[in-house]
This record gives C-alpha cells, structure tokens and sequence, in this order.
C-alpha cells in the first residue's frame, strides 16, 4: 500500500477492527493526517523511506513539542507505516527520563475538587454534580460513563468492556443512592436496564468535550485554576487518593483500567514542592 488518503482511512478502520477506543483512532488519524501532508510537500524533494519519516520527527523537536507529544505522534506514524507493510521506515521514539513529580500547575486538589461539586450544586446543575462524583468515586475515564447505566446503579457494578478488556466497577453505596435518586427526578427509574444514566439533552451519551466545557464553566464560582480543571485530572485524583489508603500499585492499575503499570505511576507522582520538603527531610546538609 503507498501513503494515500485512502491508505490512512484503510488503517483507520483496522484500528477500529481492533476494538481501540474512538478517542484513540480519532487521535491515530489526526495525527497520521498530519504526518501525510508533511510527506506529500516533502516528496517534491525527497524519495518516500526512513529519511524524510526522521526529518518529520525532527521537525516536531524543532517546533517546540514535548517528548510526550512527540512520541505520542510517532507511535500514531510507526504504526500505520507498519499497517502499510513498510516497518523498516519507522523511527525510535525520543528517548526520556521518567519524571519524578508532576507539575503542581495542573494538579487539581481534594479541596478544589469539592469547590467545583459544590459550585455545580449550589447552581442546581445536578447532571454535572454527579457526573463529578462518579467520575472521582471510581475512576473510570469520561468514555466509560456510557457503563453507568440504571442496571449498574441497581446491582452496585458496572461492567466496563472496552480496548479488548472487560473490568468490574464498584459504585459506592451513597453515590447509588443518589444516582437513584436522579433517575427517579428524571423519570428514568426504573426504566431500561442498559440505559446510561448520564445522557445529553439530546439523548446521546456524555462525551469528553461536553464534559469539559461544563467544567470550565464551574471555575469562576469555585475558584479554581481553568488549567487545573479537565475530565482526565478526576481519575488522577482517584488515584492519588487510593494510593494513599492503599500502596497497592497493582490493584490501583486494575481499577483505572491499565495495560501497564508504569502508566499508573504517572498518576501517583507527588508534586514538585512535595518532593521538595522530602528533600529537606533527609537532612543531608549540614
């Protein structure tokens, strides 16, 4: 197969056939669409090979890209080269020290947390109050919520199945209850048993970027950093949280739904000043 718009929608749907989630082929396909503009201005002087896959990767150091960001695009391209049958074309990742604390800037507390659940609920927006909650209750990421469903809230667990996976989701007893409760506000309890309970005024599951825009919106009243505040940051305070009642980094990587556990380290690094003050409390200094 060459490089070709209808190459790239061929790797999407065997991203598809795979069972990855929707926001990670629509990510794979962004990314790969991006990398076939660069090679289509970049054959007028260069031969389709390794070559012109390293000066894109390069081209992307250039521009100011984390490692992250740059590897994240490069597993996307190393991929659909290797769907295209041309695996001596991909490129090695950048290679990078795992960080030890994460940046405090975007580390959303307990505290601040409450303030946005209590901001949502003094502005009777009970939907976005619960969604809160149940996100940080259980860890389980925006795309999952679908799993919440009026069955689930009746039997206690959600069922979640998704990436070739199927997990078991706990819900605790007082987010049962009042997830009952907003059923039966609504008119929807008991009702259909695999109906998500979360649904968007016009019937579709809760999706990411709704979601965030509702909790942006929450900042000014709860006083809390916009940088701070974003869907994902829920299930690292989950995690943050659980770890700290329990060092069980495995256990902790079964509930958030990860394939490695190194993933789930990311979730638990302590801040910067927090590792700071363990510095100072090792007393090495005269």
């Amino acid at each position: 197969m060459t490089i070709s718009q209808q190459s790239l929608q061929a790797y999407r749907a065997e991203l598809l056939r795979q069972e990855k989630s929707q926001m990670t082929v629509q990510i794979y396909t962004k990314n790969c669409r991006e990398f076939l503009h660069f090679v289509q201005a970049g054959l007028k002087s260069f031969p389709f090979g390794k070559a012109i896959v390293h000066t894109w990767k390069t081209s992307l150091s250039t521009a100011g890209l984390s490692p992250a960001t740059v590897n994240a695009k490069l597993a996307a391209v190393n991929g659909f080269l290797r769907f295209l049958g041309r695996p001596e074309c991909c490129v090695r990742q950048v290679r990078r020290q795992r960080r030890v604390f994460r940046d405090k800037g975007r580390d959303l507390s307990h505290s601040e947390y409450l303030r946005l659940v209590q901001a949502a609920k003094r502005q009777g927006r009970e939907r976005l109050c619960l969604v809160l909650q149940t996100i940080c209750a259980t860890g389980i990421r925006v795309s999952e919520l679908r799993f919440v469903t009026v069955e689930a809230v009746r039997t206690g667990r959600a069922t979640v199945t998704g990436k070739g996976k199927c997990r078991e989701i706990l819900l605790p007893g007082k987010l049962r209850a009042r997830l009952k409760e907003y059923l039966k506000h609504s008119g929807r309890w008991p009702g259909q048993a695999n109906v998500p309970v979360f649904l968007t005024a016009g019937g579709r599951p809760l999706d990411r970027s709704n979601l965030w825009r509702e909790m942006r919106s929450l900042c000014a009243a709860a006083k809390v950093d916009p940088h701070k505040v974003f869907p994902h940051n829920l299930r690292h305070l989950f995690a943050k949280t659980f770890y700290a009642l329990d060092k069980d980094l495995a256990k902790l990587a079964d509930l958030l739904g990860h394939a490695s556990i190194e993933t789930t380290r990311i979730y638990i690094m302590e801040t910067g000043a927090a590792h700071a003050r363990m510095l100072e409390r090792m007393h090495l200094l005269l």
